[in-house]
């Protein structure tokens, strides 16, 4: 793989292939970017493939602000056939006959929209007493996770339902699959999802291919993959990444400051309240240049995270 010839800074939407780690993609970038400090901004399982927000430099800084937004997704669910794992990377086992009607699917996708508790998949990385769950669960640990609020602007079918059967060891199952799209918050497991489709349809179920399409107003479309980039570098090109500014003019609403605000913001102090906005915090600009990222403090603006040296 090529190594970048100087340090990249900025942010990469990367459109990850099947079969690459989260993890791997970062290492990739570490090399491409000619850096070591990279992040990025929320999980993609190796089965999955799709959008994967990667900053590099200062930009890393925003990473905790872009986890949090909402993300979409396109899904296949197979019912009638369920995982260890609740996807298809686990081990299978044939369930009851999926005999539901495409509207009780269409009734229970609607069920788990609007603010749910949903229970993570335990082959997760969420961490009990201090150890990932997916670790304890190949231990043989049995292993229960808390109920977690999460909200599901969107869940739809958006293809037909395909019926057929399909043997799993030395059963038969009788399946139903169908595409669909999920708009959720942060922290939401597709999978689990998927899961609990199938248990309200008296069956089990489990998720066959996932691609994550949007992060926030991000999308997949304008994303690269790493034998792209791969390429760009090769041509001795810059590689494709969004300025600290223009992701801070993305990502956060904007209030203009003068020199002796910028002065004081730099230094950690508070400066007057400029105006009342809905979102916070807000990214403060002298200029064309950020300043810091702030927050309302006691009728001022109090300085959150630095956003130039």
């Amino acid at each position: 793989m090529p190594r970048g010839s100087r340090p990249c800074e900025g942010l990469l939407l990367i459109d990850k292939d099947k079969g690459v780690t989260s993890h791997d993609i970062v290492g990739a970038v570490r090399r491409l970017g000619a850096t070591r400090q990279v992040g990025h901004g929320g999980t993609l399982d190796p089965m999955a493939t799709g959008l994967l927000i990667v900053a590099t430099g200062r930009v890393t800084k925003l990473i905790q602000y872009i986890v949090g937004a909402d993300k979409t997704y396109e899904a296949r669910i197979c019912l009638g056939i369920g995982s260890s794992t609740d996807d298809a990377e686990g081990q299978l086992f044939a369930s009851d006959p999926a005999m539901a009607s495409d509207a009780e699917i269409d009734a229970a996708l609607a069920a788990l929209t609007g603010q749910i508790l949903q229970v993570p998949s335990t082959v997760s990385a969420i961490k009990v007493d201090g150890r990932r769950a997916h670790d304890l669960v190949r231990e043989g640990a049995q292993v229960e996770l808390e109920a977690r609020p999460i909200h599901v602007a969107r869940f739809a079918r958006t293809s037909p339902v395909t019926r057929r059967e399909a043997r799993v060891g030395d059963k038969l199952a009788v399946v139903a699959e169908f595409d669909a799209v999920v708009r959720a918050s942060s922290g939401t497991y597709v999978r689990a999802l998927a899961r609990d489709v199938g248990r309200g349809l008296g069956t089990d179920a489990h998720l066959t291919a996932l691609r994550r399409t949007h992060v926030g107003d991000w999308d997949v479309a304008d994303a690269h993959s790493v034998s792209r980039l791969k390429e760009i570098l090769e041509r001795d090109e810059p590689l494709p990444v969004a300025s600290m500014a223009q992701v801070c003019r993305d990502v956060f609403p904007v209030i203009e400051v003068d020199e002796s605000e910028a002065k004081a913001l730099r230094q950690g102090l508070f400066i007057a309240m400029r105006r009342n906005i809905d979102q916070w915090p807000a990214a403060t600009f002298l200029g064309d240049m950020p300043v810091a990222l702030v927050s309302p403090r006691a009728g001022k603006l109090k300085p959150d995270l630095q956003l130039t040296l």
